[in-house]
């Protein structure tokens, strides 16, 4: 029997949740069976105590301690909103093989080459291994120092020992603690090894970077607490048969939470890509049906991307749709009013659609493109090679606009791209663009001779 006054402290072995008494199923990740009680938590009382530091008024803190260090690679410091700040812990999260390792490696030569001495932690590798890739990518410097521990205390012997001006552990999930239970991974492992790590972080003004395991949905493995502890959370992404490689900002205390970078992975490392535009389009000498260009916004900056579309005759009952790099219920949705709104068969048809370069193309920006591509297909006949094509179609084959055209089209006429097709009232155009107004994708249609 618990005595009055005090209250059981139930938590979740998933994320970490924790709440006053016992449920099935956790509030916070719906896990099922996973609320353990973990305790007793005795009523707190306040006391004031000596403050560590004296209050001052907010024009008078030193913010000379607080100034951002760059790293050396500018996508990441785009990202990063200038570089590494004294004391911020990073939390790099990815899927394995995405090139993590690789990156910060680069990271860690061009701290060494332009700030000072890094230690580069490793618990899921050998150094040897490490040292390999350091070989491969051309990243070996004397004031990068190496170390392979999955001991927190260990780790921590080590930084006391080089006296690092950034730290670099990879992973956060390898490292455990022999004062707390359970496996490395688990939850309270990674809050008391991240915890731990925080602390020395700002204890010593040292910027630290955290690799990430990431689950099969996408997002980062580990208690969710693990996010909302650490100053950054970027996540690297990209598909394994594309070279392109995107650096998103998920959480920053130190800049914007909307900026991407772009890498491209080789076999002699990882460079970033400050215009990566080209990337994604295909340019060629003579037209061809089935292609549209429209621009995406990736964070602030907008990036041209191409949509293709393929459509044959089938003698299947039930034709084929392919999709890849686009949303499929998007795709289906758009083929939908393109029939039905804009009186383009596609019953008896096989339509595949692809993004080109590797580039995932999910905003409703693109739809109006993704369009017009398979109108272009069904027609046999291209679309003019200077035209971009920027809009989202409602259910009612109705153009809306999208947020930043003047943006997007001015990257566009910075790539040679002189007209556009633009849903009615897009705001103020680039002064070289011409504008093709169309309220509905019917007039869309027959404004590019499509029907």
């Amino acid at each position: 029997m618990k005595k009055a006054g005090r209250a059981a402290v139930y938590r979740c072995a998933e994320c970490g949740f924790e709440v006053a008494k016992w449920v099935g199923r956790c509030p916070e990740c719906q896990a099922w069976g996973t609320v353990e009680e973990r305790g007793v938590l005795a009523p707190q009382r306040l006391i004031a105590g000596i403050p560590g530091t004296d209050a001052r008024p907010i024009a008078q803190v030193d913010v000379e301690s607080s100034r951002a260090n760059p790293t050396g690679v500018g996508e990441l410091d785009r990202v990063l909103g200038g570089g590494l700040v004294p004391g911020a812990v990073v939390l790099l999260a990815g899927e394995p093989g995405v090139g993590k390792s690789t990156l910060l490696l680069e990271v860690a030569h061009q701290w060494a080459l332009n700030v000072g001495r890094c230690l580069y932690v490793t618990g899921e590798e050998s150094a040897g291994q490490v040292r390999l890739r350091a070989d491969r990518t051309g990243n070996l410097h004397d004031e990068i120092y190496l170390a392979a521990e999955s001991d927190i205390a260990a780790l921590l012997g080590q930084v006391d020992l080089v006296k690092p001006s950034m730290l670099i552990v990879d992973s956060v999930q390898t490292m455990s603690s022999l004062s707390v239970d359970g496996v490395p991974g688990g939850v309270s492992q990674v809050r008391a090894v991240t915890s731990g790590l925080i602390a020395v972080a700002k204890e010593r003004n040292l910027p630290i970077v955290l690799v990430g395991h990431v689950t099969k949905d996408g997002s980062v493995a580990g208690p969710r607490v693990l996010e909302h502890l650490v100053d950054v959370v970027l996540q690297f992404e990209g598909d394994r048969h594309s070279s392109l490689r995107l650096l998103r900002g998920i959480k920053n205390r130190y800049g914007a939470a909307d900026e991407v970078g772009c890498f491209e992975l080789r076999d002699d490392g990882i460079v970033g890509v400050p215009d990566p535009s080209g990337l994604f389009l295909n340019r060629r000498e003579q037209d061809v049906s089935g292609s549209a260009v429209t621009v995406v916004v990736e964070g602030k900056r907008p990036l041209l991307g191409e949509v293709q579309a393929l459509v044959t005759p089938t003698s299947l009952p039930s034709p084929r749709r392919a999709v890849s790099g686009l949303d499929a219920s998007r795709v289906a949705m758009v083929m939908a009013v393109l029939e039905k709104r804009g009186r383009v068969p596609m019953g008896n048809k096989d339509v595949f659609t692809a993004t080109v370069g590797g580039m995932r193309l999910t905003e409703p920006a693109v739809d109006l493109a993704l369009a017009l591509a398979i109108a272009s297909a069904a027609a046999d006949q291209s679309l003019p090679h200077d035209l971009v094509v920027v809009g989202e179609v409602s259910l009612s084959g109705e153009l809306r606009r999208v947020t930043g055209v003047g943006r997007r089209l001015a990257e566009a006429a910075r790539l040679g791209y002189t007209r556009a097709l633009v849903p009615p009232d897009a705001g103020k155009l680039p002064a070289d663009t011409r504008a093709l107004v169309a309220h509905d994708l019917g007039e869309a249609l027959r404004l590019l001779k499509l029907k």
